[in-house]
């Protein structure tokens, strides 16, 4: 019935890289950065299908941008 408004959201292109983690065994995706320092990830949603990626894209401003998958 309402549509809740869609917040841009930033992140440091100097020290993060949007990346998609999949699961080998089940498949499953998460969307979320890379700490280009030490390689942590932060996890910011699961990926369900097209739309939640082009979500992800649009609300942290990526679109355009090929983001790789990791295993």
């Amino acid at each position: 019935m309402f549509r809740r408004k869609r917040e841009k959201k930033t992140f440091d292109r100097t020290a993060k890289k949007p990346v998609i983690r999949s699961s080998i065994c089940t498949g499953e995706k998460v969307a979320g950065f890379k700490d280009l320092r030490n390689g942590n990830f932060e996890e910011v949603m699961v990926i369900r299908g097209r739309k939640d990626l082009e979500d992800f894209m649009k609300t942290y401003g990526i679109a355009g941008e090929e983001i790789p998958t990791e295993y």
